[in-house]
């Protein structure tokens, strides 16, 4: 009986002696660009996941291949912006102005896009699985989808189900 209490408490000791290890930790404060004056700003090739640009003049930025999963563009202008390739999963780009702009095989798997403004975009190969748009919106895209994306293979106009 003393014996098992002793290996019980020998036990108990070597645990709290063993040091723990770290805990990784992969969440990084998601940087801020909110009401930021960013036209003709360059983000190709950047990592901006969670990003948040509300309220930004996005005008004729630059985000070529840019990683924008989960970013916050809402209530932006993004006027004649070149986002060619970027990866907007799960973004909110909700009341979001993209006249003139260069949506070319960019991703928007499960984007929020409600009221977003698509007038004269390029729309070639951009993916909008799943994505969130309305009625109105959905009917203008089909009347100039076209396309495949090359990241993830899926047709333009199927992925908005015209």
């Amino acid at each position: 009986m003393f014996w098992r209490q002793g290996l019980v408490l020998l036990l108990g000791i070597i645990v709290l002696c063993l040091p723990f290890p770290a805990w990784a930790v992969d969440w990084t404060h998601p940087l801020s660009f909110s009401n930021a004056e960013l036209s003709r700003h360059d983000f190709s090739g950047d990592s901006l996941q969670a990003a948040e640009f509300s309220n930004a003049n996005l005008e004729m930025t630059n985000f070529v291949g840019a990683d924008l999963r989960g970013a916050v563009l809402s209530a932006s202008v993004m006027t004649n912006a070149n986002l060619h390739g970027a990866d907007l999963t799960n973004a909110m780009v909700d009341q979001v102005n993209l006249t003139g702009a260069d949506l070319s095989d960019a991703v928007f798997k499960e984007a929020i896009l409600l009221r977003a403004i698509f007038n004269n975009v390029n729309l070639e190969g951009a993916d909008f699985t799943d994505a969130i748009l309305d009625k109105a919106q959905i009917k203008e895209l089909c009347t100039k989808a076209s396309g495949v994306n090359s990241q993830t293979g899926v047709e333009t106009r199927d992925s908005l189900g015209c």
